[in-house]
């Protein structure tokens, strides 16, 4: 997976999934930006307040000892990808979205 790709990272101890954008992987462990996946809807929803603030999304480390797997976001059949559902939203990509925070 390269860097700036949209993952699901899922971790344990305590079980966690995390979506967002992938910043870089090494043996020490992966960093992205991005959200607890239970938090997706929560999420949105401040995006779409008319009168909120800019949302930002935390950059996160996490040890290769935690990550169980990390999977690229993309739709499988008919089901969307989380980023798709995002666009759909939101009006652009997370990654669009990420870029005015940079």
């Amino acid at each position: 997976m390269d860097p700036h790709s949209i993952v699901v990272v899922s971790l344990h101890t305590p079980k966690e999934k995390i979506w967002g954008e992938l910043l870089a992987i090494s043996t020490a462990g992966v960093t992205l930006r991005g959200i607890d996946l239970n938090s997706f809807d929560h999420f949105i929803r401040q995006l779409n307040e008319p009168d909120g603030e800019r949302v930002g999304v935390p950059t996160l480390f996490f040890p290769m000892t935690r990550v169980e797997r990390m999977t690229l976001d993309e739709p499988t059949g008919s089901i969307p990808s989380m980023d798709e559902l995002f666009a759909r939203k939101i009006g652009r990509r997370l990654i669009d979205y990420l870029a005015q925070f940079a």
